[in-house]
């Protein structure tokens, strides 16, 4: 069962009837649902969001997590998913989604708002396996909200070689955990 504060488009209201209560103020745009204007933006709520593109059998990662847990402001324009279930899937994935394929082990994800996202540490892991702007933003700032999370995705990346990336990502985890200990 969904939130009864998010608003899919044809769920219970008509697009027409929340495109009017959003130019009315009554409900603001999250992610692919709706909110009422005065409802705190949770996780959960971010996550649940997503439910009508990511169902039972994906999971939200990378940049997709990022903004689910409150590391970035702004969902990005196409959502970072992967396969949650063990058998692979044989339908055509959106455009607006960048899917892979390898099955996510269930230690790794949690369900908020009804949908699989990425664990905080195993969000991080991936970020920081990514070389570009966007993601080492994020990397930088879900380990300032959450401390002795980039040591904990240190650990994580040990634990799970060889990935693609994996060291220099645990180089600048390394280095993430190292200023956390000294501005302590």
């Amino acid at each position: 069962m969904g939130s009864p504060f998010l608003y899919y488009a044809e769920d219970r209201l008509s697009l027409a009837e929340l495109s009017a209560a959003r130019l009315d103020g009554d409900v603001v745009e999250l992610g692919d649902a709706y909110i009422p204007a005065d409802a705190v933006e949770t996780p959960s709520l971010r996550a649940g969001s997503l439910r009508g593109i990511l169902g039972t059998t994906l999971a939200a990662t990378h940049l997709s997590a990022a903004w689910i847990h409150g590391a970035i402001p702004q969902p990005p324009t196409r959502h970072t998913v992967q396969r949650a279930v063990e058998r692979r899937l044989h339908h055509v994935m959106g455009r607006r989604l960048v899917y892979r394929d390898v099955a996510i082990a269930g230690e790794d994800l949690l369900l908020l708002g009804g949908v699989l996202v990425t664990a905080g540490v195993r969000t991080l892991a991936d970020l920081a396996r990514v070389d570009d702007a966007s993601h080492r933003e994020a990397m930088l700032s879900l380990a300032a909200d959450r401390p002795g999370l980039a040591r904990e995705a240190v650990r994580w990346l040990d634990d799970h070689r060889p990935l693609p990336r994996c060291r220099p990502a645990m180089a600048a985890l390394s280095a993430l955990a190292a200023d956390e200990v000294r501005t302590r």
